[in-house]
């Protein structure tokens, strides 16, 4: 065999050897009691990171704090990795430790996130923002995990979340409604665990900035009954990534058709436009986009976060300018009271929703329109949840 191949061969196997010998040292470090703290938000809300790390070389940290994602490096002091962020704004953010190239979990934060494949620690900054996302000792609504029949897509149970606000099983009043949709890859638990769609609600209401609502937070892959933990073990793993899954238009009938007659049918709820709200962001905003197109006269408070004219990236020709007009001058004549766009202004569809700007500017189409200094992530989403949600049902 040739030296080189050997040689190559037995480099690979020690490194992948060294590299489990440093995970296995690590994780036997942190489980042993330890008064670290990581990570620690200071007074003037700048961050400490640490980690105990004996046979590490190079620690960093890499959160969404960072615009373009540059990692903090975390400096070694005897077996000590540390590092110290500039003062935050207020908020919650998403990161992760990178220990000699591998991406890890924070070992000394039990609080983590889930969006589709990405779970992550979570950092949570007080103050404003921070504060409307945070569990507050205010009145909280009930969180239920609802299986209901759908079959518009062929499914006998699929599985969605709905909030019910502080005081709904005490009364007998009605509410408006608020149906949350979510981006590509996702299910119906991300606006729970990363959104925190139900104590932004929470908080809003105790304020006085929202109305109590009822909040349907969907699950808007056709091809999963829920989330990981919540469909067949040994399911047959299908794809919900790609231009198929958000194009398809299946989602979008079984939110009319399925949905919105559960809800309608099984909880106190006023059915009719000017109590029905609509958003979602990235798949969800197209599908919102859709869902309001088809069905000018159901909603009257629609939000679009982070998505544009969905024509501006299809090559399929199935869109058509002319009936995409049509429908919105449909739209425009049931007298929408709210029709929100928010964008990033780093988003990578940012131009999509300049492209529908312009079309919305020539037919006179009114709308509200957020661009904040952000990503297509979710210091956006939060952050709009938090400013649309108080606009409904006024």
């Amino acid at each position: 065999m040739n030296k080189k191949i050997l040689f190559s061969k037995k480099y690979t196997k020690c490194y992948v050897l060294g590299i489990f010998i440093v995970l296995v040292s690590l994780i036997h470090a942190q489980r042993r009691p330890t008064n670290l703290i990581s990570p620690e938000v200071m007074p003037d809300n700048s961050v400490i990171f640490r980690l105990k790390a004996p046979n590490a070389t190079n620690v960093q940290v890499v959160g969404t704090w960072s615009r373009g994602f540059k990692p903090d490096v975390m400096v070694k002091k005897d077996s000590i990795f540390e590092v110290k962020t500039n003062p935050l704004p207020s908020d919650m953010y998403e990161y992760d430790i990178i220990v000699d190239g591998l991406p890890m979990l924070d070992p000394l934060n039990k609080a983590v996130t889930r969006d589709g494949g990405w779970i992550q620690s979570r950092l949570l900054v007080p103050g404003g923002l921070g504060d409307i996302i945070d569990v507050k000792p205010v009145p909280h609504g009930d969180l239920k995990a609802v299986w209901y029949n759908s079959p518009t897509t062929g499914s006998s149970q699929r599985r969605m979340f709905i909030y019910s606000p502080p005081g709904y099983d005490k009364s007998k009043k009605k509410y408006p409604v608020l149906y949350l949709l979510h981006g590509g890859g996702g299910d119906e638990e991300v606006w729970v665990s990363r959104g925190r769609a139900n104590y932004i609600i929470d908080n809003l209401i105790a304020s006085g900035k929202a109305k109590p609502m009822i909040v349907v937070i969907t699950n808007g892959d056709v091809n999963n009954i829920g989330s990981p933990l919540d469909r067949p073990a040994f399911q047959i793993k299908k794809d919900n990534t790609g231009m198929g899954a958000m194009a398809a238009g299946l989602f979008e009938k079984s939110l009319v058709k399925d949905i919105i007659p559960y809800v309608e049918g099984n909880y106190r709820v006023l059915a009719d436009a000017n109590h029905r709200a609509i958003t979602g962001f990235s798949m969800g905003g197209y599908q919102t986009q859709n869902i309001t197109n088809a069905n000018p006269s159901l909603f009257k408070y629609i939000g679009v976060m982070s998505m544009g004219l969905f024509s501006t990236f299809r090559n399929d020709g199935m869109y058509s300018r002319d009936e995409h007009i049509k429908q919105l001058k449909e739209l425009q004549k049931n007298n929408p009271k709210v029709y929100w766009i928010g964008i990033g202004s780093d988003d990578f569809l940012y131009k999509s929703v300049v492209e529908m700007k312009k079309l919305y500017d020539e037919i006179g189409f009114k709308y509200i329109y957020r661009e904040n200094v952000g990503n297509h992530d979710w210091n956006s989403w939060r952050l709009y949840l938090s400013e649309f949600a108080p606009m409904c049902f006024k």
